[in-house]
């Protein structure tokens, strides 16, 4: 109300100021057609005033802002809903394979094979295990053009026993074995010479070894081994052999340097030397110490070491000293992709009747063995992964080896008044020379899943020798390629082939008359082709077959000594548990 007053008195007001205007006019004698002024306006920063943001209101009626407060009314109501239990979605899952620690197989084939196996194996406790492998290889031969007994056989024979205690592991095993086979390989223009002797081409070797390694837990002494094997054959010939070594790190200002120590002794005898009655003899001792300190840096691993052996001679009493390099490294060039490394390594390898004769079964019990001075072993390669399931490696080596072994065909001596069984140009001997081999070699492995695999192969092998004429029994070109598939649940299938290149030996005669004679022999190189196709039954037998050779080339892996040509051969398998 007080509002409105106020407004009508300034209305009266207006009113009331423009009737007195009005009437001065009337009466105003001033003229009005000239303006004088007397002082001009002159604003002042008072005269302005500021409008407010925010007016204050005094009206009467202007109330404060009430508050308001909200109510509800709830009440309870009845409900039917009930939510489902959740269940976990149910998933189809693969029976576990069963697994057995034993298994037995027995198969039969052509040129009357058997092979039988048996592997044990029982838990004494929760730390110790017992165990046993029996195996037997024997075929009744039948070699197409062979006119002597081709037969051979192999049995062996082996036990352990293994404790796993907190903090070492040990274990100890021995085993016996059994090796059969002839000096079949007579050169056709000396059959008639040596049936008419009616020579006995079998020879026989037994092996009987015991050993053992032990390895600790958190001590400087990592691991030790020792291994003693006593080797022989139907000719009078004996050859003892113990090694043991042990892995220790050496604490040298803060770093560990890995060294390990090796003990090695050979001795040996035969009834006589290929071209004499006198008994030959032959062993030695080494002592051997190999450190290596290990440099990790981002992508780079280096082993910085060398290895220093003592040779101690039994017959001539010499002792010798080597000292041989032993650095390698790798560096990832693109994480595991391409992976570069190389090395320089070197060692004295210690060759004996038993390494040789393994190698060689038609080698005649005359050798002369002494070990071999490998001076180093250069290499270079690239490894990686050309995709989640393929790998590939490609290297290149150099090798110097001093006394090499090479396989010889033994001279052949055509007065057989007093010939052994073995001097009709049907044995191996061993020559000794300084050889060079530069070597390049390619692999791929495709592990598709695991149930397929795949591995290729391949090597080049070139050879400079100091005095013999050729690198004898030495392929140029070797090759290979395995695959293993799992089929389905019950059928699986593999396969191995192998490539061999050329190879030269040396036919070598001495003629009462016409004095020594010889020649170099190319033997052609060679392809075998083997394969093998399984059904599982159910999770304990299963039944197999295989044919090796199956190209059907009676190949000569040593001269004048054919193979079997395609061999067929089926058999089973029982898995089972105590």
């Amino acid at each position: 109300m007080r509002k409105h007053i106020k407004n009508i008195i300034i209305v009266a007001v207006l009113f009331s100021t423009a009737f007195v205007f009005s009437q001065q006019r009337e009466n105003d004698t001033i003229n009005t057609g000239v303006i004088d002024v007397v002082k001009p306006y002159t604003p002042s920063i008072s005269d302005a005033f500021k409008v407010k943001e925010i007016p204050s209101l005094d009206d009467e009626v202007t109330d404060s802002k009430q508050e308001v407060k909200y109510n509800i009314f709830s009440f309870p109501v009845a409900s039917t809903f009930t939510p489902a239990k959740g269940n976990a979605a149910i998933v189809e899952k693969a029976k576990p394979t069963k697994l057995y620690d034993n298994y037995a197989t027995i198969g039969f084939g052509t040129y009357t094979t058997i092979l039988g196996e048996v592997y044990l194996n029982h838990a004494i406790s929760r730390t110790e295990s017992v165990g046993g492998y029996i195996s037997h290889h024997s075929s009744q031969g039948g070699i197409k053009g062979v006119q002597f007994d081709d037969d051979f056989s192999n049995s062996k024979i082996n036990v352990n026993y293994a404790s796993r205690l907190r903090d070492l592991s040990w274990n100890v095993e021995g085993g016996f074995q059994r090796f059969t086979n002839n000096w079949y390989g007579v050169p056709e223009a000396l059959t008639s010479f040596a049936q008419g002797a009616d020579i006995q081409t079998d020879h026989s070797f037994f092996s009987a070894h015991f050993g053992g390694d032990i390895t600790f837990e958190d001590t400087y002494i990592n691991s030790g081994s020792f291994f003693f094997r006593r080797f022989g054959d139907n000719q009078g010939s004996g050859e003892n052999r113990f090694m043991a070594n042990t892995l220790i790190d050496i604490p040298i200002n803060g770093e560990e340097v890995s060294t390990k120590i090796t003990f090695d002794y050979l001795s040996g005898t035969f009834d006589r030397s290929y071209d004499s009655m006198n008994e030959l003899n032959y062993g030695n001792f080494q002592i051997g110490i190999t450190p290596s300190y290990q440099i990790k840096e981002d992508d780079l691993t280096v082993n910085l070491g060398f290895s220093a052996f003592y040779l101690n001679e039994k017959e001539t009493g010499d002792n010798r000293f080597y000292v041989y390099p032993n650095v390698t490294a790798s560096y990832r060039l693109v994480n595991d992709i391409l992976i570069a490394y190389g090395g320089i390594e070197g060692g004295l390898i210690q060759n004996s009747y038993h390494g040789l004769a393994t190698e060689n079964p038609f080698v005649s019990p005359t050798l002369t063995i002494m070990p071999t001075d490998q001076q180093y072993n250069a290499y270079i390669g690239l490894k990686g992964k050309l995709s989640s399931n393929m790998s590939y490696n490609i290297s290149g080596s150099y090798l110097a080896d001093r006394d090499k072994v090479l396989f010889r065909s033994n001279t052949t001596l055509l007065d057989f008044t007093e010939a052994e069984n073995y001097q009709y140009g049907n044995s191996f001997g061993i020559v000794y020379d300084d050889v060079d081999t530069f070597g390049v070699s390619g692999e791929i492995n495709v592990d598709v899943n695991r149930n397929f695999k795949l591995g290729i192969k391949a090597e080049y092998f070139n050879y400079s020798t100091n005095d013999e004429a050729e690198a004898w029994n030495l392929p140029d070109i070797k090759g290979s390629l395995f695959l293993d598939y799992q089929i389905n649940e019950h059928w699986f299938a593999g396969a191995n082939l192998f490539y061999v290149g050329e190879r030269k030996d040396l036919l070598s005669i001495i003629d009462p008359l016409e004095g020594f004679r010889a020649m170099t022999v190319d033997l052609d190189s060679y392809f075998d082709a083997n394969a093998h196709l399984g059904y599982h039954i159910n999770d304990q037998i299963s039944v197999f077959a295989k044919a090796n050779n199956i190209a059907n080339e009676a190949y000569q892996k040593w001269m004048d000594y054919p193979v079997q040509s395609i061999q067929f051969l089926a058999g089973a398998t029982f898995k089972f548990d105590f």
